[in-house]
């Protein structure tokens, strides 16, 4: 190869020993039929070992390849291993699968049978052209939607942390705004405070997102329509659907609740972790270092890869400010829509994960037993807001394909 030749990225490989499979392609460690599952650094700290099992893999090597040269403290690999080890069922007494070379690293010594690299998958289908307008409030802010794809229309009410100009490469939503453009003209904006709509407003109520939803309908002409609300977007799809049940066909809702955190929180511990949500915001959203902000890219995407994980903090970063993410957060946590909930008079589809980290499924039923013609379907997967890789995601398109287009 001269030095004009691109290089070639090897496909992934697969590793089996006993009964575990190690697919570094599809980012997963398997027992059996069962996924195992393990966060991104611990199964890259897997990875790096099984791949190098031949010798010993150093400290310095692991803190480079998982952390990227970050510092971070031997505590933290520390942890990984024993994460590692205990999803093998080993430990550091019988170190069956991870050997400690004492004050130097550690070596993988299970007993390897290595697959030859599958090809690698089709690329995925293009994001569809988008044309971005702009409208007003109706107290001036400026309000930022898009249309992509043909077809019928489907409206998504705007949820925190979008960016129309961005969201079509992120993997965070890339997948959204494809997916659901293939049979409608997918219609999405950016909430005030957030992405290119105005991010110096007075107003941050509820009453002020639900209203800017009422302004982008009508600067669309829309007439009648299915309205899809993810997170916190699904209370404000509720309230718009309640406030004009002749527009809203049909309803879908997602990772979504009836009641903020600050409202729904009784014990000590659940007030505890809904204060600090906004301390996290406040001390760590503006900061150079992620740490802070990963706690909410854990707590959104836990199944989520590594790579997953920086796009989820790099959205983060890009979509609002600092100041912005403490009033969007004090605000969500002020929810409660279970009077309206009550008043949707359209057929109301409700997905749910079944192990959401950030808004337990207990929460999804309880709107599915408020909102009268509803149906709730649990997802596979612990992620609040879906993966376009995970099977839940394939299973959420199907369901919402074959509610929107039944009679």
């Amino acid at each position: 190869m001269t030095s004009a030749d691109p290089a070639i990225t090897p496909p992934p490989r697969v590793w089996r020993f006993d009964d575990f499979v190690l697919d570094a392609g599809r980012y997963e460690l398997r027992s059996g039929e069962s996924v195992i599952k393990v966060e991104p650094q611990v199964f890259d700290v897997l990875t790096q070992l099984v791949s190098n099992h031949e010798r010993f893999v150093t400290k310095e090597e692991l803190f480079d390849s998982v952390w990227g040269g970050r510092f971070v403290g031997e505590a933290a690999l520390t942890s990984r291993i024993k994460a590692a080890r205990r999803a093998l069922g080993d430990d550091g007494e019988s170190q069956r699968y991870i050997r400690t070379v004492r004050g130097r690293g550690y070596q993988f010594v299970g007993r390897l049978r290595v697959e030859e690299p599958v090809a690698a998958p089709d690329p995925e289908p293009e994001v569809p052209r988008q044309h971005i307008a702009f409208t007003r409030a109706a107290d001036g802010v400026r309000l930022a939607y898009a249309v992509s794809g043909d077809g019928p229309p489907l409206v998504r009410a705007a949820n925190w942390m979008t960016h129309l100009g961005y969201d079509i490469e992120s993997p965070v939503w890339r997948h959204w705004v494809r997916d659901m453009s293939l049979r409608h003209k997918f219609i999405r904006y950016d909430e005030r405070g957030c992405g290119l709509s105005d991010w110096e407003v007075d107003g941050f109520t509820f009453d002020d997102w639900v209203t800017d939803l009422e302004s982008v309908v009508e600067a669309l002409g829309l007439e009648r329509f299915p309205l899809l609300g993810v997170s916190q977007g699904a209370a404000v799809a509720v309230a718009y659907a309640a406030r004009h049940p002749g527009k809203v066909s049909k309803l879908v809702l997602c990772g979504a609740y009836a009641r903020g955190r600050a409202v729904r929180a009784l014990t000590e511990d659940e007030k505890r972790a809904a204060a600090l949500d906004l301390d996290l915001a406040r001390v760590g959203w503006g900061r150079d270092d992620p740490a802070f902000r990963q706690v909410f890219a854990a707590q959104f995407l836990p199944d989520g890869t590594r790579a997953d994980w920086a796009a989820f903090d790099q959205l983060q970063r890009r979509t609002t400010s600092p100041e912005n993410a403490v009033h969007f957060l004090e605000e969500f946590a002020r929810i409660d829509v279970r009077d309206l909930c009550t008043q949707v008079q359209c057929p109301t589809l409700i997905l749910h994960s079944r192990d959401d980290h950030r808004v337990p499924m207990r929460y999804g039923e309880e709107l599915a037993a408020l909102i009268p013609d509803s149906r709730l379907v649990a997802l596979s997967s612990n992620n609040h807001l879906l993966t376009g890789s995970e099977p839940a995601w394939r299973v959420f398109c199907d369901e919402v394909q074959a509610f929107l287009a039944a009679d």
